[in-house]
């Protein structure tokens, strides 16, 4: 998914860019980057936030808009921000930058690993044989 898809003004991207999940700290995927923000809009000095979460069951995600109104906030030109998480829609991975999918990518496309069998056998952990 393009950010710019999501109708934000280009500073709300620019810093939540550097808003992290933290489940995806460590990976360097912000929460622009995972397609969480769904929308943003100013009015005058308010600003209001939509996201989406990837589990209904994070337990990050009090945080996590606690730091976004917090980045908001720090701007000269917002005096109010509104942080809410939208639930008519189910977030996919369809959401994620491109950046976010090669640093998720853990195993390669199936497609492109001509023999399985060597590539499993390439991957799994080598056993010491014991003399006895």
């Amino acid at each position: 998914m393009a950010t710019s898809d999501v109708g934000a003004p280009r500073w709300v991207l620019d810093a939540l860019s550097d808003v992290y999940d933290p489940c995806c700290r460590e990976k360097g995927i912000s929460v622009v980057d995972m397609g969480l923000l769904r929308s943003a809009t100013v009015n005058g000095t308010h600003a209001r936030i939509e996201l989406m979460l990837t589990s209904g069951w994070c337990p990050f995600a009090t945080h996590l808009l606690g730091e976004i109104e917090d980045v908001v906030l720090a701007r000269p030109d917002v005096d109010t921000c509104d942080v809410e998480v939208v639930w008519d829609e189910a977030w996919t991975t369809d959401r994620l930058s491109e950046s976010a999918v090669g640093k998720l990518r853990f195993l390669p496309d199936p497609a492109a690993v001509p023999d399985r069998d060597a590539f499993v056998a390439a991957l799994r952990p080598q056993t010491e044989e014991v003399d006895q």
